[in-house]
């Protein structure tokens, strides 16, 4: 008995000295360079690495030891540089708007974009001009310079554009021939309308599923879903969502000092959310996106019916303020504005609202990484352990 007490005695300082061992091991699970990034492959690189990642775990794994899906910060656009890694459009209105889109060096001496002391970003539609019947009104169009392959886009906002006779939009675009890299619609209204309308416009092929779980309306066309998001039928309309809360978008919205939305493309599909100004979840405030936690999205593209990587490449980020055009100037006899939307063109006191004011844009990453705990160095201890003491026994007992 002495003998196979002084084994187990050997047997148990062994397994505290391999336990010290391994706690002295760095842990890479909350190192930055720790983390397995599902972004490798060379069309995924992003443009720009972070300047200091944060982590936060997406809680989509029950495992503890598993590889957990985390939201690492790209690209963050804001204050006084938000205009620097932006391109200003000047080309046609490609939905046919009445609408110039100035330059970069025309935006800032109009007043049509700069950025406020307090670091808030100001884009708007010229207020200041009267305009003969039939001219076109200065606007601003921003695309970014950096291409995304998927990501978490968070924009933070105290005004959208509305008014009647305009349509704004922040919204994502695929490179080359449209659509067949794609459109993603994140915030965009006509008018006075009180609803966000969230629209994917892609090349044949691409379903929204009736089933997802999601806030907010799909849009009909003659009394059916529309479930087709192929942008080449229907007069382009795409599948689009319309938002359940009167918060989204317009006055009422920018009377709650506006808010945040979210758009989440990945894998797993692209899902879009909406917070006002007293909702916004505290993780986005901090920094630490965490999309499971924010309750249903108010639209959802799943990948079931539409592979989210294969109908949406290479995009880029748009800013744009346009007037009348396809959805706004053919929507204008219905919308209850007065006269039409050529004579509403001509004041420029119709579009005193007709601004964005932008706190932030972040675009975040989607990374993994393994996280690993006391029960994983156990795992490998325990059979240590166990062979130790069988291989103590043999060796003083004799067996």
């Amino acid at each position: 008995m002495k003998l196979f007490a002084t084994v187990l005695l050997r047997s148990l300082f062994f397994l505290l000295s391999l336990r010290r061992r391994a706690a002295a091991l760095p842990d890479f699970g909350g190192s930055p360079l720790g983390f397995r990034s599902e972004l490798a492959s060379e069309r995924f690189l992003p443009e720009h690495e972070p300047p200091g990642p944060v982590l936060r775990r997406d809680g989509n794994s029950t495992s503890s030891n598993a590889s957990d899906v985390l939201w690492v910060i790209e690209d963050n656009y804001e204050g006084q540089t938000f205009f620097d890694r932006f391109d200003f459009y000047t080309g046609a209105d490609p939905t046919h708007g009445m609408v110039d889109f100035v330059d970069q060096q025309t935006a800032y001496s109009s007043g049509l974009a700069y950025v406020t002391s307090n670091n808030k970003v100001i884009m708007k539609g010229d207020n200041t001009t009267t305009l003969a019947m039939g001219a076109n009104r200065g606007s601003v169009r921003i695309s970014s310079q950096a291409i995304y392959n998927t990501g978490l886009f968070i924009l933070d906002l105290d005004m959208a554009p509305w008014g009647c006779a305009v349509w704004p939009a922040f919204w994502t675009l695929g490179g080359g021939t449209w659509p067949y890299s794609g459109e993603i619609d994140i915030l965009e209204g006509v008018h006075d309308n009180q609803y966000n309308q969230v629209t994917w416009h892609t090349a044949p092929g691409c379903m929204m599923t009736s089933t997802v779980n999601m806030t907010g309306t799909i849009d009909q066309i003659n009394g059916t879903d529309n479930l087709d998001c192929n942008a080449l039928i229907n007069s382009n309309s795409g599948c689009a969502v319309t938002e359940w809360s009167r918060a989204s978008y317009g006055p009422y919205f920018d009377s709650q000092g506006g808010g945040v939305f979210a758009m989440k493309w990945d894998d797993d599909g692209i899902s879009v959310w909406s917070f006002y100004r007293a909702a916004i979840p505290t993780d986005i405030v901090q920094g630490n996106p965490n999309p499971a936690g924010w309750g249903v999205p108010v639209a959802s593209l799943s990948p079931e019916a539409c592979n989210p990587t294969q109908y949406f490449v290479n995009h880029s980020v748009i800013f744009d303020i346009t007037f009348c055009g396809d959805w706004a100037g053919n929507s204008y006899t219905t919308s209850g504005c007065p006269g039409t939307c050529e004579e509403r063109l001509v004041d420029p006191a119709n579009f005193v609202n007709a601004s964005w004011i932008i706190n932030s844009l972040k675009v975040y990453k989607r990374a993994s990484v393994s996280v690993s705990n006391d029960a994983t160095q156990y795992a490998v201890l325990g059979p240590a352990l166990i062979g130790w003491i069988l291989l103590s026994i043999v060796l003083n007992v004799g067996l």
